[in-house]
C-alpha cells in the first residue's frame, strides 16, 4: 500500500562541524492518526543547526485509517525505540521531541531508557483527558470502527499534517492503554523537560499539562504557552518559536 510522500520517514545524519565537533541527535515523534509531515519542517530546521534527526512513521499511520485499528501501542513504542537506537549508535547525546500522542511515547522512552535520553520536548502532548465519552470507548470500539477525524487543527491556512479523515477507535483505545503504563511512571522522568501548550486546542484539553508537569521529577522543567496556534502547533503560526527554543534546549541539555 502506497504512502503519501510527505508522510514517509525522515532521517538525516549529524553535522558535527556545526555543533563544536560533537554528534547530537533529535528523535521526533508524530501524533495519533497524523504522520511525519507534521514534524518535517521542525526536523529540517534542527538538521540545519547540525543535529541528526530521525522522524519515523509509526505503525498504522500514513496509509489508510483502517490500518490504525490493527496495531498495538507497543508497536509504536518499538518503532520509536528502534529509531532511538539508530541515533544513540551514531550520536554522543540524544533528545526526544514529540507532538500529541507522540508525547506519551517520548515520556515512555525517558522512563525506560534514561541513559539514552538527555532531554524531552513536548508539543501539546496527549497523556490524559477529561472527556467523559472516552469511558464508553471499550464498548464503542466494538460497535463502530471509527468516528469523524480531528485532522489539521491548525490556525495557519494552507497547512496539512497528512492525517486520517477518520478517528480509528480500536487505535484510540490503544492510546488509553498506553497511558496506563506511562502515567504511573511519570515520576521516573528526571530529564530536562520543555513543554509547549497551545491556549486554544480543539483536539485535547489542558489536563495533560497538569498530569505531566505535576508528576515528573525533572528539576529543569518549563512550560511555554502558544497563543496563536492550535493543536498541530509544529505547522502553525508559532512553529518558528518551537523550532528555535527547542534547538537552544538541545544545545543546553547536551552540553
Amino acid at each position: 500500500m502506497s504512502t503519501h510522500p510527505l508522510a514517509r520517514p525522515l532521517s538525516r545524519p549529524a553535522r558535527p562541524e556545526l555543533t563544536d565537533g560533537r554528534a547530537l541527535g533529535v528523535l521526533l515523534l508524530h501524533g495519533f492518526s497524523g504522520s511525519p509531515a507534521s514534524m518535517k519542517p521542525w526536523a529540517e530546521y534542527l538538521h540545519d543547526k547540525g543535529y541528526a534527526v530521525e522522524v519515523p512513521l509509526l505503525p498504522g499511520h500514513g496509509t489508510r485509517w483502517q490500518d490504525l485499528n490493527e496495531v498495538a501501542w507497543t508497536d509504536w513504542y518499538e518503532t520509536a525505540s528502534d529509531a532511538l537506537d539508530s541515533l544513540v549508535g551514531a550520536c554522543d547525546r540524544v533528545v526526544v521531541a514529540a507532538l500529541s500522542m507522540g508525547g506519551s511515547l517520548a515520556l515512555r522512552l525517558a522512563q525506560e531508557r534514561p541513559g539514552d535520553v538527555a532531554g524531552v520536548v513536548l508539543v501539546n502532548p496527549f497523556v490524559s483527558s477529561r472527556r467523559k465519552e472516552l469511558m464508553a470507548l471499550p464498548l464503542l470500539k466494538m460497535l463502530v470502527p471509527s468516528l469523524p477525524g480531528v485532522v489539521n487543527d491548525i490556525k495557519k491556512p494552507g497547512q496539512d499534517e497528512v492525517g486520517y479523515p477518520r478517528l480509528p477507535l480500536k487505535g484510540l483505545a490503544e492510546v488509553l492503554k498506553m497511558w496506563r503504563s506511562v502515567v504511573p511512571d511519570l515520576p521516573k522522568v528526571t530529564q530536562p523537560l520543555l513543554y509547549f501548550r497551545s491556549s486554544v486546542d480543539h483536539v485535547i484539553d489542558s489536563s495533560s499539562s497538569q498530569t505531566v508537569l505535576g508528576a515528573v521529577s525533572s528539576r529543569d522543567a518549563s512550560e511555554r504557552i502558544l497563543d496563536n496556534s492550535y493543536h498541530v502547533a509544529t505547522l502553525d503560526h508559532e512553529a518558528e518559536i518551537i523550532f528555535a527554543e527547542s534547538a537552544d534546549f538541545v544545545a543546553r541539555v547536551t552540553a
